[in-house]
């Protein structure tokens, strides 16, 4: 569940966004990011890049395609030890995302979240918490 942004395009008005991720027999990683455009009951919308791991010792580093032959920098720059949570950076500072595998997340881990975009350079006065509803 993508639970704040500083979102792309696309992704402006996003409701229950979703991504998930499946490594492909061809070691892409194939990726599925659903939203409802604008509100709960808006159209919904799917966008299926491809992820391209850049950096095989961490992989951390990956470049993802929506649109060929284009591959954004796509950063993991934190994953928690139980893999609940995540936020995918880019070094731009352009976007980001804080991911959880819950739709909410309790108040002090949301702040702790925060404080860590703050850490990797980012004004996080740009991020916005993205509405889910389920």
């Amino acid at each position: 569940y993508v639970i704040a942004n500083i979102p792309t395009a696309p992704e402006r008005g996003a409701h229950n966004a979703v991504e998930s991720y499946r490594l492909a027999k061809d070691g892409t990683i194939a990726t599925t990011f659903t939203f409802r455009d604008g509100s709960f009951d808006g159209p919904e919308k799917v966008m299926r890049p491809r992820g391209f791991v850049r950096d095989s010792t961490s992989n951390a580093v990956w470049g993802m395609q929506f649109v060929w032959p284009i591959k954004a920098e796509y950063l993991i720059a934190h994953v928690d030890p139980q893999y609940t949570e995540t936020i995918i950076a880019r070094s731009r500072r352009d976007y980001v995302w804080i991911m959880a595998r819950t739709p909410q997340i309790p108040e002090p881990d949301y702040a702790r979240l925060v404080q860590k975009v703050a850490e990797l350079g980012y004004d996080t006065s740009r991020l916005e918490r993205v509405p889910q509803r389920w």
